[in-house]
């Protein structure tokens, strides 16, 4: 979907204040209520904004460890059985089908740098994981983010 400076603008102002109402929006941005509830609804409608829930810190939740783990797993159980099966360890956040020497790519966290290896046990438990490689996350100087790509989107008309 292509987006314009509008659909950024106000992709921003809910990205600051997720609990802004249409009509503040409105007010902010300058336009009409109506004008930012269409273009809201047009960008859930077309994929662009996924959710209005609250955004949840797996550090918060005391998981400070994360780690990103290529995984080669069993062809026999297939992509989707593994997948089934990683959705059960509840410290697998992301799954990712890559190309390259793994099958797959995950993102996890634990409690501690001790608690990873539970984790990795509880992973490779699933039958489904025949190895494991992981890289252990030391810092995040630019944490996941959205917003400067749907900026640059609407430069690009």
């Amino acid at each position: 979907m292509k987006i314009d400076a509008l659909d950024a603008r106000i992709l921003g102002e809910f990205s600051s204040d997720p609990r802004m109402s249409v009509l503040e929006a409105s007010r902010v941005l300058g336009v009409a209520r109506a004008t930012v509830q269409s273009r809201l609804d047009k960008l859930t409608r077309e994929g662009v904004i996924t959710g209005w829930g609250p955004h949840l810190s797996a550090e918060g939740l005391g998981y400070p460890v994360r780690a990103y783990c290529s995984l080669a797993i069993d062809q026999d159980a297939g992509h989707d059985g593994v997948a089934a099966a990683l959705s059960q360890v509840p410290e697998v956040l992301e799954l990712h089908t890559v190309s390259g020497e793994s099958d797959l790519m995950a993102c996890i966290v634990a409690t501690s740098n001790d608690d990873l290896q539970r984790v990795l046990d509880a992973i490779i438990a699933t039958r489904t994981v025949l190895r494991s490689s992981s890289l252990v996350v030391l810092n995040s100087p630019i944490p996941l983010r959205m917003l400067p790509l749907a900026r640059a989107a609407a430069q690009r008309g």
